[in-house]
C-alpha cells in the first residue's frame, strides 16, 4: 500500500483523521511506530488516561554530531541527508559548518560524522581553515570515547585527492578516537556511493541493542517540517540573450547569458549559482572516435558529446585504462609514478594516443566518469529579471603540448550556443553567500573578472528594495577599453545610487600590473572604516591566487591602519569571517 494511504479506507476514522494519521505514521521508522504502539497499549490498559510515570520511560534519543567542511555546498548538502536518516533511524543529530565549530566540544560528541570536501591543491575550504587548523595542531583535544566516520569528497583531477577528509580520518585515529566506519573517498559523481555511506555508517553508530530500544520521537520533526529548499531537479531554459561583453579587439571572450524558464525562474537569491549541462567539442569526440576505430558508433558518439567527461585526465583515469585494455605499458606507466605529471595539461585523447588499444564502447563507461555540471554565479536578481537567470562566463581557451584546449562548458557556450537555443540547468543555492539580512547594511564588493557576477545580482537586488545601505565595488581585468564587464549598468547604477562606489584595477593599461587588492591597499583607512562601522565584505572569483591576496590586503590594512600586529590584525579578519561578515565564493 502506498505511504499516502497507509490506513484502509475501512479504519474507523474519518477522512481528515485517517490523512493526519498517513503524513505522520508514513514518514515514521519502525522504532518510532512500534514506541506508538507500545505507548496506545498502555494509554488503552490504563483507561484511555495518560499516566504521569509510564511503566517504561522512553529513553533518549542517540546523540549524532554531524560536521562539514563545504566550499560549493556538496558537504553541507551530505550533512544534511545524515541528519534526516539519522533522524528517522532514532538519533538525535547536530549539524555543525566547522566554520562554527568549538573543537573543544569533540571530546563530548560520542558518536561523530565528518563530510569534509578538498579544494584548490589539498586545502581546506575557506570557511573551515581556523577549525582544520586547529584540529591539526598541537592543542587539538583527544577524542577518547569518540566514535567517528569520515566521508571525503575530492575531484580526481587534482593531485591531492580528498586530501582534507584523509587527513581528518588520520587525525580523529591519531587522537584517541574509534573509526566506526571506514572512510569513503569520492570523485564528482558522488551522489549514489555518498547515499550508500550514509545509510552503512548510520547502522555501524547505532547501539547494539538499538532495535530494543524505546526511543524518544519527536514527531513534528519525523512528519517531514524541514524548511522547505528549491527544486534542485534539471529543467530545460531557453535562451533569449547571447552577447559578448568584450569588445572585438580583447582577448577574452565574456558571454552575457540571458536565460528564460518556461514555468517560472526557480526561487534563487542573489549569491546563488546555476549549473549548466554542456556537451563536449564534437570535433574532439570525432578524433577521440577516430583514434579508437570507432568513428561508426553512433550512439557512442552521442554518450561522448553529452554524458561521459573525456577532457579531465588524471593517475587514477590511467590506471582504469591500463586494466580495460589490459595494457602493460600503461600499467607500468602509471605505477612508475610519472603519471601524475604528465597528465596536467592533456586529456583522453592524449592517453590514447600515447598508448594504442583496442576499446570497446563499453571500455568508455569504465575509464571516464559522468560528465558533471558546470555551476556559475548567477549575475540579476528575479525582483529586477523576473522569470530569467542572467549568467557572465568567460571562454576558456589554451594550448598545450601542441594540442588547441578548450573549457567544456564554456566554449560550448561561446561557440555552439545561441539566441533560442535549449540548454539543461539546475539551481545551486548558496545560503553562506548572501547579502545582509538588514538592508541598511554597508557592503563592499571584490568581484575581478567574471568574479564582477553575483554583485551585479547584488546591486540589482538593493535597488529593487530601496536599499539604504551602501555598497563599494572593487572591479578588475586587463583593458578599460575592453574588459569593463557591465560598464555602463555600474554608471546608471552609481547615477542612481544601488552603487556608492566604485573603484577599478585594469592590469595592462600601464607599465606596472595592478590589481584588485592593490586598490584595498590604496584605500585602507577607508575601507577599515566602513567594516569597523559593520559593513560586509564579499569576495568572488579566483581561489588559487586572488582571493588570498584580498584577504591579506584587509589583514594589511587593519595591521597599517590600526597599528595592529600581523597576528592580531589576521585575529580582526577572521573574527570577520566566523561572524560571516567576510564570505567569499571562490573557484
Amino acid at each position: 500500500m502506498s505511504r499516502s494511504a497507509l490506513l484502509p479506507r475501512t479504519a474507523p476514522f474519518g477522512d481528515g483523521e485517517r490523512a493526519s494519521l498517513d503524513a505522520v505514521l508514513g514518514n515514521a521508522s519502525p522504532t518510532q511506530r512500534a514506541w506508538l504502539a507500545g505507548f496506545l497499549a498502555g494509554l488503552d490498559a490504563a483507561g484511555g488516561q495518560p499516566q504521569a510515570a509510564p511503566a517504561q520511560a522512553p529513553k533518549a534519543s542517540e546523540p549524532l554530531t554531524v560536521i562539514y567542511a563545504s566550499e560549493s555546498g556538496n558537504s553541507e548538502k551530505l550533512a544534511g541527508d545524515v541528519a534526516k536518516l539519522a533522524r528517522k533511524q532514532g538519533f538525535k543529530p547536530k549539524v555543525v559548518d566547522f566554520a562554527d565549530l568549538d573543537v573543544a566540544t569533540l571530546p563530548k560528541a560520542g558518536k561523530l560524522v565528518a563530510i569534509a570536501a578538498t579544494w584548490g591543491e589539498g586545502e581546506p575550504p575557506a570557511r573551515a581553515v581556523r577549525a582544520y587548523g586547529e584540529l591539526m595542531g598541537e592543542g587539538a583535544p583527544r577524542l577518547e570515547g569518540v566514535e567517528f566516520a569520515v566521508l571525503s569528497l575530492g575531484d580526481t583531477s587534482y593531485a591531492e585527492f580528498c586530501a582534507i577528509g584523509k587527513a581528518l580520518d588520520a587525525r580523529f585515529e591519531a587522537l584517541g578516537g574509534k573509526r566506526a566506519a571506514e572512510r569513503a573517498d569520492l570523485d564528482l559523481d558522488f551522489e549514489t556511493p555518498a547515499a550508500e555511506w550514509i545509510k552503512g555508517t548510520l547502522k555501524a553508530l547505532a547501539p547494539a541493542a538499538a532495535q530494543d530500544n524505546v526511543v524518544a520521537v519527536d514527531f513534528a520533526r519525523a512528519g517531514g517540517d524541514e524548511e522547505a529548499e528549491p527544486s534542485r531537479d534539471p529543467v530545460v531554459v531557453e535562451v533569449v540573450e547571447h552577447v559578448n561583453l568584450n569588445s572585438s579587439r580583447s582577448d577574452k571572450e565574456t558571454i552575457h547569458l540571458a536565460l528564460a524558464f518556461e514555468d517560472g525562474a526557480p526561487a534563487y537569491e542573489p549569491g546563488d549559482s546555476l549549473e549548466l549541462y554542456p556537451e563536449n567539442d564534437p570535433q574532439l569526440v570525432d578524433e577521440i572516435l577516430a583514434a579508437t576505430g570507432l568513428s561508426g558508433d553512433e550512439a557512442l558518439r552521442r554518450s561522448l558529446l553529452t554524458e561521459r567527461d573525456i577532457t579531465t585526465l588524471s593517475p587514477a583515469t590511467i590506471e582504469r585504462f591500463a586494466k580495460a585494455t589490459g595494457s602493460d605499458e600503461a600499467s607500468a606507466f602509471a605505477a612508475g609514478g610519472e603519471a601524475r605529471a604528465w597528465v596536467e595539461g592533456r586529456n583522453l585523447i592524449d592517453l590514447i594516443e600515447r598508448f594504442p588499444a583496442t576499446l570497446t564502447a563499453e571500455h568508455f563507461g569504465t575509464i571516464t566518469r559522468p560528465l558533471p555540471p558546470r555551476a556559475y554565479s548567477i549575475a540579476s536578481s528575479r525582483k529586477e529579471v523576473g522569470d530569467e537567470v542572467h549568467l557572465a562566463i568567460v571562454a576558456v581557451r589554451y594550448e598545450t603540448f601542441g594540442r588547441a584546449r578548450s573549457g567544456v562548458a564554456s566554449v560550448h557556450v561561446a561557440d555552439r550556443i545561441k539566441d533560442g537555443a535549449k540548454l539543461r540547468v539546475r539551481l545551486k543555492p548558496n545560503k553562506h553567500f548572501r547579502l545582509p539580512a538588514d538592508p541598511a547594511t554597508d557592503i563592499i564588493m571584490v568581484g575581478p573578472g567574471t568574479g564582477v557576477a553575483p554583485f551585479r545580482a547584488f546591486v540589482q537586488e538593493r535597488r529593487a528594495v530601496e536599499a539604504p545601505g551602501r555598497s563599494w565595488l572593487f572591479f578588475g581585468d586587463r583593458h578599460f577599453t575592453h574588459d569593463f564587464l557591465y560598464q555602463l549598468e555600474w554608471q546608471e547604477a552609481l547615477e542612481d545610487r544601488s552603487l556608492t562606489k566604485i573603484d577599478v584595477a585594469f592590469s595592462r593599461d600601464q607599465p606596472e600590473k595592478i590589481y584588485v587588492q592593490d586598490r584595498i591597499d590604496q584605500h585602507a583607512a577607508e575601507l577599515v572604516e566602513w567594516l569597523e562601522g559593520g559593513a560586509h565584505f564579499y569576495v568572488c572569483g579566483d581561489a588559487k591566487k586572488m582571493a588570498k591576496d584580498v584577504r591579506a590586503a584587509v589583514v594589511r590594512a587593519f595591521e597599517t591602519v590600526k597599528g595592529l600586529s600581523a597576528a592580531d590584525a589576521e585575529s580582526h579578519v577572521a573574527g570577520l569571517e566566523r561572524a560571516k561578515r567576510y564570505q567569499q565564493d571562490v573557484y
